[in-house]
Parts: C-alpha cells; structure tokens; sequence
C-alpha cells in the first residue's frame, strides 16, 4: 500500500495524532520546505486546567524554524488551536510538541544550535545555521539558566576562586569552580568580596553548605580573601601557582622595562657588535620557557646571561621561583617546600631589585597559604586548565560580548549541565 508524501514527513517529524502533516510545499529555486501541520480534532484538553475533551475557540496562524531537509532551510507553519474551556472558564492555547512556548524555533533546532555553540563561537554557529547570533544567544541564556536551577551541590569541598576580565582591564567577571567535579559552578559580574558571598547564597540554592567547603583555591586579591573568611568559614586557603608565577613575570617585567628606559645607553653599548634585535628578542625570551625559545630568543637570553644588567638577575630570580614549584610538586612534602619557598624569599629581600623585594614580602604575609597552594597539584592544575577554557569561552563570546553573554557560555561549556536538550544527533541510547 502506498504511503502520502504528507503521512511521510508527519513520521519523520515525530509527530503524533491529532497533529499530522496536512501539506508539503517545496521550492527549490529558494532551496526551501515549508510544512503546513494540523491538529485534527474539535474537543482537546484545556492546557490550563486538564480538563478534558473542552471545545476549540479559535486557530492563530504560527511559524517555527526547523532543522534543514536535506539541506533546504525547513520552516514548520500551524494553525495552533486555542481551547474555551467551561470548567475553569479561560481560553488557552495549546502546547505545540515540537517547540517551546513562545520559540520561532523548533526544540530540535534549538537543542542543535546549543550543541554548535559548545564548540564554536556563537558567530560561526548562527552562520552555519543561518540565523542571527542574537536568535542564539537568548536560546543559550535561556537554556542555561533553566539547567543550572535543576543542579544540586551538595558534594561541593573543594573550590576555585578566580577573575577574569571580558576587555583589557576592565568589565571583570569573578568564577568558582567546583575542583573535585571539574566543573564552573558560579560565575557573576565584578571582583569584590561580595561576590564571593553571592556565590555562597547560590552554593545553598542549589542544596549546598558553604560550612562544609574545606578548602579554596584563588589568587592574591584581598577581596577575595574577604569574602572567603566571612562565606565560606571553615575552609583553608591556598594562593595557586599560576597567579603567584605570574606576580614573577610581572615583577620580571617591570625591571627589564624600567632598565631599558632609564639607562638604555648603557644597556646599548653592552651590545657592542651583537645585533641590535637583541633588545626587541628579550620581551618574549623573558616572559616564556626556555623550551619555548625561538632561535633569536636563544640567541637573546644567552646574551642576557652574560650581561651584568638587573634585568639578567630578574630572570634568574623569577626562574628560581618555578624550580621551587617544580621541586615542591616533586617532593609533594610540605615541609621541603617551605624550606625552599624560605631560601627564595631570603634570595629576593637582598637582591635590590624593588618589584622582586615587593613580591617577597607579599608571599611572605602569605606564606602558609602559598605552600599550601605548591603541594595542592588538583587545584593549580585544573585552575590554569580552566583560565584556558576561560579564554576559549571569551573567544566565542566575541561580536556581541557582554558580561550576561560571557556568562552564559562559560556556563555552557565548562559546567557539565544535565539538563540541557540532547543534540538531534546523539543516538538515543547515548542520550
């Protein structure tokens, strides 16, 4: 027996009685298929009250945006019934299956669009699916918002307090991650210590115990510290490597540039013949690994090593500091490390490099909490991991960055949300 093209296409979009595919209009000169669906029946039941088997009011004319059929823009049109209903005397429209309510998307479009934005920046996903990012980003913040109210903290021990900035110096944006679960747990406008205890008000909306975190990772900021002492009470801190690392590449920084303007004819005329790219080479040999030289980097640094300039004496300084690193997370002893942490800042309070000496009494006001931080390889491990995923985050974000945007896609992609729509093309026993 033969199949209508329209019972067809009402099982391939999934659709069940009383809806069914009632035409199907297929124009390829605009590489385009619209569907026009029914809902067959003059009594459903009333969406308000459940009552069933109440009479249709009237239809109203709705158009939703679809996944593409074989690669022609797909575009679902219903007239949507509204039910009166004599029980609880209201008129309402009905749930269509395939969309949320009040979306000029399908689910299925919505759920393949939030799968595209995981990997992708937001412009590239609307472009691929040909649509404004605008259309995307309220899909994302709704979603989103609407997975994060159904997450449950109550295992939360260990966290990780860090800052990020959406422009150069400015706009700045505080996040906590969960360090056991590997996971953004809260992430909120501004640096100050209030943020801190907004993350602790969200930590108890979602079945959480500030009193039971035990530990937190964050970087130097007093805010932050702050905050911590007053929300999250029985918790130790500890300073992470990277943020302390880099406080030594700035410090590094700021003697190589305070060098090279004050005395660069003498810094000159140590050159002698070598080249005078030397100086441009040095920037970028100093801040990186030597692993991560460039041959005239190479080239730089060698020369740098045989200069008496304080600049050589700062690199020193700052490369010794991640060997103590190296060496605490080789001896995972806390004591050895703060020994060697010791022998460090005795070294920088004498080496008559300011920013160095600064440094040094900045650790050494927070001496237990940054050895605290050297042996604790989870948390500076996934912390530098997450600054990363931050940037990608900030990334994909780009062309209509505003800290809600930011936001949403951080929460997107790095807090392993549940409840998001499963892609259209996951097989349904991965889902």
């Amino acid at each position: 027996m033969s199949v209508g093209v329209e019972a067809l296409f009402t099982s391939a979009l999934g659709l069940q009685p009383p809806w069914v595919v009632q035409d199907v209009k297929l124009d390829t000169a605009k590489r385009r298929i619209d569907f026009q669906i029914a809902c067959q029946g003059a009594k459903l039941a009333c969406p308000a009250c459940g009552a069933s088997a109440e009479p249709v009011h009237d239809r109203l004319a709705r158009s939703w945006r679809h996944l593409d059929f074989f690669h022609f823009e797909a575009w679902l049109h219903c007239d949507v019934p509204r039910v009166a209903c004599g029980v609880c005397g209201k008129t309402t429209q009905v749930g269509v299956p395939w969309a949320r309510p009040g979306s000029g998307f399908t689910a299925a479009f919505e759920a393949l669009a939030l799968a595209l934005c995981r990997d992708l920046p937001v412009r590239q996903a609307a472009s691929l699916l040909r649509c404004a990012d605008k259309q995307l980003w309220r899909r994302i913040e709704f979603y989103v918002q609407q997975a994060r109210a159904l997450e449950v903290f109550a295992d939360v021990q260990v966290v990780g307090v860090d800052e990020t900035s959406l422009r150069r110096g400015q706009d700045y944006i505080t996040v906590v991650h969960d360090l056991d679960a590997k996971r953004l747990l809260f992430a909120a406008e501004g640096r100050t210590h209030q943020t801190v205890l907004d993350f602790a008000a969200d930590l108890k909306a979602h079945g959480g115990d500030p009193a039971e975190v035990r530990h937190v990772c964050m970087d130097m900021s007093a805010a932050c510290a702050k905050g911590a002492a007053l929300a999250l009470p029985q918790a130790q801190i500890s300073y992470d490597r990277f943020h302390v690392v880099a406080m030594a590449i700035e410090a590094t920084d700021q003697v190589r540039r305070a060098e090279m303007a004050q005395d660069a004819p003498a810094v000159r005329s140590t050159l002698g013949t070598a080249d005078r790219k030397t100086l441009k080479q040095l920037m970028w040999g100093m801040r990186r690994n030597p692993t991560g030289w460039s041959r005239h980097q190479l080239n730089a640094m060698h020369w740098l090593q045989r200069s008496a300039l304080k600049s050589a004496r700062a690199w020193r300084l700052k490369m010794a500091l991640r060997e103590v690193y190296a060496q605490a997370r080789s001896h995972n002893s806390q004591a050895q490390a703060a020994t060697d942490l010791r022998a460090w800042l005795s070294w920088a309070r004498r080496c008559r490099l300011e920013p160095f000496k600064k440094l040094a009494t900045t650790l050494k006001e927070r001496f237990d909490a940054v050895v605290r931080g050297m042996v604790d390889h989870r948390s500076n491990a996934f912390v530098e991991a997450m600054n990363g995923l931050l940037q990608q985050a900030k990334r994909a974000a780009r062309g209509f960055r505003t800290s809600a945007n930011f936001i949403a896609i951080a929460y997107l992609r790095m807090s392993k949300l549940k409840h998001l729509p499963a892609s259209p093309f996951v097989p349904a026993a991965a889902k």
